[in-house]
């Protein structure tokens, strides 16, 4: 995967290209561009953005530096905004968006990008969140990072991906490991019992049992099959009980 960032402030990011990110553009399965903005001023200020007509506060990301520093892009690919104003990111757009081949995101900061520049070159807006930060980079990063790590190769294990909390609408459920016993606090028997049946049981239960206390938006979507439902009712007691 060819990954491109256009920013104001591409030293944000370079700091965050680490772990798992670090390991695949080592690896060669991601390689990233990083491109400054910066560098395509089209003034003698060295400025890339500009007051907005109309007025208003702040300032607003020029459509020429932005035009410029996109074109230095031989294959830009799917042109992704991350702004406030965008779809919210999740699981399932991150497994999409890992299947491409070409990816450039352009990093949004100030009051924002000129809108013919999104209306002539992006193709999709995305948010992190219901909030607002100083730029895009930060969102860059979680985006990036969710992406490669559901394209093969990225993680050791392909199989903790697909276990992952919202890999399949629900939550991972609890983990423990040595001690079993700290001070007086113990892993349930039922992990330590060496019956793969049940403990594959007992997890899928707990997963269950976790998205409906934390995520009750969540569960209400799931449609549990009649073994689910089953298993919710024998272990779900018992693992509401250990945590009042």
């Amino acid at each position: 995967m060819n990954i491109n960032v256009i920013s104001v402030f591409p030293e944000i990011l370079e700091s965050s290209f680490k772990g798992l990110t670090g390991k695949a553009i080592e690896k060669n399965i991601a390689k990233l561009k990083l491109i400054d903005l910066k560098e395509f001023s089209n003034n003698d200020y060295g400025s890339i953005d500009d007051a907005p007509y109309g007025g208003g506060e702040g300032m607003v990301l020029g459509i020429e530096p932005l035009e410029k520093s996109l074109n230095t892009i031989e294959k830009p690919g799917h042109v992704i905004c991350l702004t406030p104003q965008g779809t919210v990111f999740n699981q399932t757009k991150a497994v999409d968006l890992s299947k491409l081949k070409d990816l450039t995101f352009v990093c949004g900061r100030y009051e924002g990008i000129d809108q013919r520049f999104i209306d002539n070159y992006v193709d999709e807006e995305i948010s992190i969140g219901d909030y607002v930060l100083s730029g895009g980079e930060i969102a860059a990063s979680v985006v990036i990072d969710a992406i490669l790590r559901n394209i093969d190769d990225v993680i050791g294990n392909k199989h903790s991906v697909y276990r992952d909390s919202h890999s399949e609408g629900k939550l991972k459920g609890h983990v423990y490991t040595r001690p079993s016993d700290h001070q007086g606090k113990k892993v349930p028997e039922i992990l330590l019992s060496g019956d793969h049946k049940k403990v594959n049981e007992w997890k899928l239960a707990n997963s269950l049992w976790v998205t409906k206390e934390k995520r009750p938006d969540l569960f209400k979507q799931l449609q549990l099959s009649e073994k689910e439902m089953i298993l919710l009712r024998q272990y779900g007691d018992f693992v509401k009980k250990k945590h009042d």
